[in-house]
């Protein structure tokens, strides 16, 4: 008999074509819907639509449906991270640390629990093996490539992973769930950081963290006003500022180049190409690698965003951290989110960013602006 594969069954159309595609290979399959979240007084929260849908799906296919929340784990090894991190003025990436902590930690620890000796989700991304070590790469479908969420899932935890929708486009998994009578096979894809729905985001912080104001200015130390706190903004953000033009009549929008935390103040720049909003590198925490450690200088490329294009550089790193030259200026890099290191169409690993290194001059060039 085949090893049991328990399937990640959210709810969506990902996870129950990922479920069709392993019974259809005559894996022996169970499902195991999980809920992180256990606030839903809003309304904003999907959980109990996502658990008949999950029902409804395991129905269909014909297999066990196991339901198990991991809230307290989540906001253990999360949440409380992710709410720290805001309050120090960082742009933090929860489902990063969500995919190593949640899905491929405690999820995987009940899946075996269940009898499964491995875990598959609906995750766009693909697995291989060499030299007796799991590698992960991207999803054919690039658009839908997932594997920056999943650079710092352990090794030993991707050996037990797998990914049936790595080979697929969103289209043909579409396809395939409404050919399959899937009662899934039309539902929206998510949006919004995985724990809280699509509710609104500053207010949604704003009932965790007391709002701290703070002046906004220029690069050049101009006040221009005030902000409600640097948790609301992140570097590269034009919306939400509330400040009009210069008294020289510059007719161009505001964006943020910079937070000051130990003054609690945005700094802010005219002109979406400014150099303010671009590095030239950046430096990280410890990198969690996914492979056998590299060299400790590498050619490579660094990806700081969810399909954000990646950019070709040059990565020294060692125990403390790494040091990344970018071969080509890269907007928006914001301390606190997560750079993933590429070399072709394989994730090495990544790193938090601890900050963004300015380009040569830019400061003076503001200034003389």
């Amino acid at each position: 008999m085949s090893e049991r594969v328990i399937v990640a069954l959210s709810g969506g159309v990902d996870s129950a074509v990922a479920a069709l595609l392993l019974r259809r290979a005559g894996r022996d399959v169970a499902g195991l819907h999980m809920t992180n979240w256990d606030d839903d007084e809003s309304g904003y929260c999907s959980a109990a639509a996502d658990w008949q849908d999950a029902r409804a799906v395991a129905a269909e296919l014909g297999i066990a449906l196991h339901r198990v929340s991991f809230a307290a784990e989540y906001r253990a090894r999360v949440f409380e991270g992710f709410l720290a991190d805001y309050a120090a003025g960082l742009t933090p990436n929860p489902d990063v640390l969500c995919n190593r902590e949640v899905k491929f930690g405690a999820c995987l620890a009940y899946a075996r629990r269940l009898g499964g000796a491995r875990l598959a989700t609906g995750h766009y991304a693909r697995l291989a093996t060499r030299d007796g070590c799991p590698r992960l790469l991207r999803a054919r479908d690039r658009n839908k490539d997932q594997s920056y969420f999943l650079q710092q899932v352990p090794s030993q935890a991707l050996a037990a992973a797998e990914f049936p929708l790595g080979e697929m486009t969103k289209d043909e998994v579409r396809a395939l769930a409404r050919e399959a009578g899937l009662p899934v096979h039309d539902r929206p894809d998510s949006t919004g950081i995985c724990f809280i729905g699509e509710r609104p985001f500053r207010a949604f912080l704003g009932s965790y963290l007391a709002p701290r104001p703070g002046p906004i200015e220029s690069a050049d130390g101009e006040a221009l006003g005030r902000h409600e706190g640097l948790m609301f903004h992140t570097i590269g953000q034009r919306q939400g500022l509330r400040i009009g033009g210069r008294a020289h009549g510059d007719p161009r929008p505001w964006y943020v180049a910079r937070k000051d935390p130990a003054r609690n103040a945005l700094i802010v720049v005219q002109g979406h190409d400014h150099p303010l909003l671009f590095a030239a590198g950046l430096t990280t925490a410890p990198v969690a690698w996914l492979a056998p450690a590299p060299p400790s200088r590498l050619a490579c490329s660094v990806q700081v965003r969810h399909r954000q294009e990646p950019v070709a550089c040059e990565l020294d790193w060692n125990a403390a951290g790494a040091g990344v030259r970018l071969d080509e200026p890269l907007r928006g890099v914001a301390p606190g989110q997560h750079a993933a290191f590429y070399q072709g169409d394989e994730c090495l690993g990544g790193a938090p960013i601890l900050a963004a290194l300015p380009l040569a001059g830019a400061e003076r060039r503001s200034s003389a602006a």
